[in-house]
């Protein structure tokens, strides 16, 4: 029996080609392009618009949904984390952020992390799968949906950030292909500029990133700015040393558009790596590189009890942050959000119970 196609993850020109393969003209392409992407409908029973006998076809081969949400985690802050399963019954994590100016989700690329980050909890997991370009696809449309109801307009629009669980650029290709998906002005309609991908690291896709044409904003973990702890906190140090990674950033820099800055993500762990000391050496680093084109984002770390670190102070956050001012680069420190439900930067961990409070599935 032929494998069914995960639908959620076609480009319109493949849509097109699916259509012919059914005996279709072109423009059923775009009838269930706009059904999945801009009504958000997540059976075929629901595209109306459709002939009967069209959408039993489709059902037969093809899924528009292929994750599960098990269970849904609100936050006292507002913030949402989903637990959701792939049709493996690997794990998936999706957060919601809400603010009064701006929505953001911050979606996963991998079930699970293979990077070993030692503050990480993600990292515990190890690599379980690498996502579909669907699955990649999906978790934004079952967010939106639950927050605003299938095809409901969202009042502030969208941001995306690769900042949930895995390495996105190890699986690189996928990553891209759902970004364009979701930037397609028929369907969600994120544009690129409204998307952050944070990477660990992994110096020959930041060199490819800076080459892509249409391409989102970047953000490298850092954590530190020498060589010998960073090792140890974030291993793939020993694959592509911080030299090596800063060319890369200084490359990278010469590739940003007017206007624009990349980041540098910088998670504070007390006694670890934020010293007033460690702070001078990051901002050494960064003119050594001339690095002028970008802003440092101070993490306190958010703990859990499989993690050996515990959070900087804010007093050593806020004299950290003074330093690297003082020394003329732009830092500000990220507000946690979701601490209470394991949805803050570090925990995502597929934890099927949290602290607070299960308000059920939801699709």
């Amino acid at each position: 029996m032929t494998e069914k196609i995960h639908i959620t993850g076609l480009k319109p020109a493949e849509l097109v080609e699916l259509a012919a393969e059914l005996g279709e003209p072109r423009y059923r392409a775009d009838q269930i392009f706009k059904a999945i992407h801009q009504r958000r409908l997540r059976s075929f029973d629901d595209i109306t618009d459709l002939p009967k006998r069209f959408r039993a076809r489709l059902t037969e081969a093809a899924d528009i949904s292929r994750l599960t949400v098990t269970a849904r985690y609100i936050s006292t802050d507002g913030t949402r984390r989903y637990l959701m399963k792939t049709a493996a019954g690997n794990p998936v994590e999706t957060v919601f952020i809400p603010t009064e100016s701006r929505d953001t989700i911050c979606f996963s690329s991998q079930s699970g992390c293979p990077l070993k980050c030692d503050f990480c909890l993600t990292a515990k997991l190890g690599l379980l799968s690498n996502l579909t370009v669907g699955e990649i696809v999906e978790q934004i449309i079952i967010v939106l949906n639950d927050v605003y109801g299938v095809g409901g307009e969202t009042p502030h629009g969208t941001n995306l950030v690769g900042m949930g669980a895995g390495e996105p650029f190890l699986n690189f290709e996928n990553l891209i292909a759902a970004l364009e998906i979701m930037a397609d002005e028929n369907g969600l309609f994120i544009v690129p500029n409204r998307v952050t991908i944070s990477t660990a690291g992994i110096v020959p896709k930041i060199h490819e990133f800076a080459r892509l044409e249409n391409r989102p904003h970047l953000a490298i973990s850092l954590s530190s700015a020498r060589d010998e702890l960073r090792d140890k906190l974030m291993p793939i140090n020993k694959r592509w040393d911080l030299g090596e990674l800063m060319s890369a950033a200084k490359e990278f820099e010469g590739s940003l558009r007017r206007g624009e800055r990349f980041t540098f993500e910088y998670v504070m762990l007390g006694g670890v790596n934020d010293s007033p000391a460690d702070a001078a050496e990051l901002a050494r680093l960064l003119d050594r590189y001339q690095l002028s084109r970008v802003k440092i984002n101070l993490i306190p770390h958010n703990g859990a009890e499989k993690l050996n670190y515990n959070s900087s102070t804010p007093e050593s956050v806020e004299r950290f942050k003074s330093i690297l001012e003082s020394r003329g680069v732009s830092a500000y420190v990220r507000q946690p959000r979701g601490r209470d439900i394991y949805a803050a930067c570090g925990q995502l961990a597929a934890m099927d119970e949290a602290r607070g409070t299960a308000a059920g599935s939801s699709e």
